[in-house]
């Protein structure tokens, strides 16, 4: 069994990440997969925490320094580190559910045309905070993207797991899917696994964006991933505070990086109506409302309430953040 199956170096930015990596790290460990066959890459941008002691730990293969920090920094170094056949993008605060989910993961790279895989669903247990039950069953973690239709998890409200014109087949444990270079979902993150090779085609330089890497590798003709109907645990957030920093940090970091010219997917030709809807539905608050209350009825959890909430953060934190991108621009 060990002959057929892939080596996998396992990517893990962080910084002050010791709440969730030790859960992190665990689940790795406790996977059934040849452990010869496992590299883990720890790649620290400075912490202050324990995060480098529990790393330690658990005897990962290398732990890096970060110097610039960001979490897409820490990936651009650790693929540049890697030496196995699959490279799987695991964030800290992700857990794998089950035991067999690396076994699971590289099944659909026995057809050569597949270059990438993720799971279907951002796995949901009642026993998480609210937030992270929320983007679980909402299936992201930016509200905006439901509005979009611009999303790559399930999502209990939708009963899809995108809106974007894709091609897909169902092959039984996955979908085969097809993507063009005007139809991209945000897929790259949060248990992303992709062949190492491949990426030797993009332009990885001190950054790695995972949205720009799968649009640079489709518009060279690499579109085929697929899609596991599998889960990962995304920690979110575990307090309001925390999903308003992480908000504060989406639109700051695509405004500086953009400025730099070091971001390549076309987000700037969205929808202008979908982007008014947003706004509409936040405004008036009633049709979110109406949101949550049907996504109760598919799935009952006092979670969605927090829809509202999301909404109106997020209609806030991306106006000021639009606000202070074109002062600076001026600048």
């Amino acid at each position: 069994m060990n002959e057929i199956l892939p080596s996998i170096s396992v990517v893990i930015p962080t910084y002050n990440s010791e709440k969730f990596l030790l859960l992190c790290l665990q689940s790795i460990n406790d996977q059934d997969y040849p452990k010869d066959k496992l590299e883990i890459i720890v790649v620290d941008g400075g912490s202050t925490d324990r995060t480098i002691d529990i790393a330690k730990g658990f005897g990962v293969t290398k732990i890096l320094h970060n110097p610039l920090r960001t979490g897409e920094a820490g990936k651009a170094l650790g693929v540049k580190a890697a030496k196995n056949e699959i490279i799987a993008f695991i964030d800290s605060d992700n857990i794998l559910d089950r035991k067999d989910w690396f076994k699971c993961m590289v099944k659909p790279f026995q057809d050569e045309e597949i270059i990438g895989a993720e799971p279907l669903y951002y796995s949901y247990r009642k026993t998480d905070g609210y937030i992270t039950r929320y983007c679980a069953l909402i299936g992201m973690n930016d509200p905006l993207c439901l509005f979009l239709g611009n999303y790559d998890r399930y999502s209990y409200l939708t009963g899809k797991w995108t809106e974007l014109n894709v091609k897909q087949e169902d092959k039984g444990s996955y979908l085969k899917v097809e993507l063009s270079e005007k139809e991209i979902p945000t897929i790259g993150a949060n248990g992303f696994l992709i062949r190492r090779e491949i990426l030797n085609v993009c332009s990885i330089g001190d950054y790695l964006f995972d949205i720009d890497v799968v649009y640079e590798l489709v518009k060279q003709g690499y579109n085929k991933f697929a899609k596991l109907k599998v889960g990962i645990v995304h920690v979110f957030s575990d307090s309001i505070s925390v999903f308003v920093k992480k908000q504060r940090r989406r639109i700051r970091d695509y405004s500086y990086y953009k400025r730099l010219g070091l971001r390549k997917y076309p987000w700037s030709s969205v929808s202008k109506n979908k982007l008014f809807k947003f706004v509409f539905y936040t405004v008036f608050t009633l049709p979110l409302l109406a949101q949550a209350v049907k996504g109760y009825i598919k799935k009952s959890d006092n979670a969605w309430l927090f829809h509202i909430v999301a909404c109106w953060i997020t209609l806030v934190v991306y106006i000021i953040g639009f606000i202070l991108s074109i002062y600076e621009n001026r600048d």
